[in-house]
């Protein structure tokens, strides 16, 4: 159902897909913050808000029958790019234990705010799910 779309002659991604082909019932989520399923965050930590935000995927991918392994496309918005930087290997091991070793098409980008105060991410999903 995917092809993982990898230019010949291209280092590796890590952590990502360079691109990903995909065909199937199409599923969106709307970008997830860290807070919690009562709209109340329970955390001020960047890393811990990710995990919040990524389990809200989960959570909402299930709705349609998805999970990780749909993913084709994630977008990160993020307050402060040098703590997404700085905290990676957190990052990645909370991504790992929420997500697994599902990398879709990723960016991330630095914002000068969310509209929610107290959110230091936000993540958007595109997921595809065979027919």
């Amino acid at each position: 159902m995917f092809n993982v779309l990898q230019p010949e002659g291209w280092a590796p991604a890590k952590g990502y897909a360079n691109g990903i082909e995909a065909r199937g019932r199409m599923v969106f989520v709307a970008g997830m913050i860290g807070w919690n399923g009562q709209a109340q965050f329970e955390t001020d930590d960047f890393v811990a808000q990710c995990r919040q935000a990524l389990q809200n995927i989960v959570d909402t991918l299930a709705c349609a029958g998805a999970g990780p392994q749909h993913m084709a496309r994630m977008t990160w918005y993020v307050k402060d790019k040098k703590e997404y930087l700085a905290r990676g290997r957190e990052l990645g091991k909370v991504y790992q234990e929420v997500i697994g070793k599902n990398y879709p098409a990723m960016t991330l980008v630095q914002v000068a705010d969310l509209v929610e105060d107290r959110a230091l991410v936000e993540i958007e999903v595109t997921a595809v799910v065979s027919e």
